[in-house]
């Protein structure tokens, strides 16, 4: 039995100095917020965050990732935690404007937010996420780190040319955007309608005014077909109806070529990846398991991601294809209308 304590003087019985150090962690513990669990350090940091989590129970995700994708990482976290994650899924510009409005009306509805580095990188700048210190960012690829430290990018979609090769042999498949500019491509060019974040990366890599002139004369020699989403552009190689196209995710690519459809993919350099991010809600609801989630989303769902085909930023899992360049957030929000403008000027208005 714990000893009894009286306080000197006044004989009145105070409880016993282990119950007030229990009752005090508990207390703390139960305090935490996204702020307190960023800076956990030692060697009981995950069991801590992971009992925490428990007592929590689950979480709340936003996300733009796929039904498919987003679906097995989820089921790879539930059946290894027995925490249930609940998913609203919407464009990223969705997301974007979901997070805002709930934080200025004070609800604090979100734990994880999981979108585009566009959309995420201006959830930073609403100050709405927070900054994690984790052993894990060791094992992530340099590019994926944000140099405040708000989001990480867990996820990379590379552009990449993919064709039909029904209608375009391999020997005749292009090596560089130069090889456009033969009239052999005349009518059977495809590009995503705002793909402006591509197009400013291999600007910065090639020279604004290079690739303007270069992609305005392969437009106006051979035209181009101007198509709304990815996905309905990559079915549509798949298909023949377009025979090429210029900006298709790498994974979708991968995918339908996986399940025996007739396209290929061509990865040109520059090779340009657009950054998806993972953060914790600075005002999350369940910090503790949304931290979990955050060290699981760069762990153990970097492999679930490298079998759905999508490319990973843990190191550990799969290495980065070599020359990688990164579209950069920060740069497409302070400079996105003048981008967007000159990519539908070359690409949308000059269409045929």
């Amino acid at each position: 039995m714990a000893a009894q304590i009286f306080s000197r003087g006044t004989g009145r019985r105070i409880l016993p100095v282990a119950l007030v150090a229990l009752w005090a962690s508990i207390s703390l513990a139960e305090a935490q917020t996204a702020q307190d669990l960023a800076v956990l350090s030692g060697p009981d940091r995950m069991d801590n965050i992971l009992a925490g989590a428990k007592k929590e129970g689950g979480l709340s995700l936003y996300s733009s990732g796929t039904v498919e994708d987003m679906g097995g990482i989820i089921a790879g976290f539930e059946k290894k935690y027995g925490l249930k994650v609940k998913l609203w899924r919407g464009s990223s510009e969705d997301i974007r404007q979901r997070a805002v409005t709930e934080r200025r009306a004070n609800r604090a509805d979100v734990d994880v937010i999981e979108t585009a580095g566009q959309d995420i990188e201006a959830l930073h700048r609403e100050g709405l996420l927070q900054k994690i210190v984790s052993p894990t960012l060791a094992d992530m690829m340099p590019q994926a780190l944000r140099p405040h430290g708000e989001w990480v990018t867990g996820r990379l979609s590379i552009f990449t040319i993919g064709y039909n090769t029904n209608l375009v042999k391999e020997a005749d498949a292009p090596k560089s955007y130069e090889d456009f500019l033969d009239p052999k491509w005349k009518g059977k060019l495809g590009i995503e309608a705002e793909d402006a974040n591509w197009f400013m990366a291999v600007s910065g890599a090639m020279g604004e005014q290079k690739a303007a002139d270069l992609f305005r004369k392969i437009v106006a020699t051979n035209g181009i077909s101007v198509r709304k989403g990815h996905s309905l552009l990559a079915n549509m190689v798949a298909s023949g109806e377009v025979p090429l196209a210029l900006t298709l995710y790498n994974y979708k690519v991968e995918q339908l070529k996986s399940s025996g459809a007739p396209v290929r993919p061509i990865y040109m350099q520059p090779l340009v990846a657009l950054p998806t991010g993972v953060a914790v809600a600075r005002t999350a609801p369940n910090p503790h398991a949304a931290l979990l989630f955050w060290e699981f989303f760069l762990t153990d769902a970097q492999k679930i991601l490298v079998e759905q085909d999508n490319v990973p930023t843990n190191v550990k899992f799969k290495a980065p294809p070599p020359g990688l360049i990164f579209t950069d957030p920060a740069k497409l929000l302070d400079e996105g209308e003048r981008w967007t403008k000159i990519y539908r000027e070359i690409f949308a208005a000059r269409a045929r």
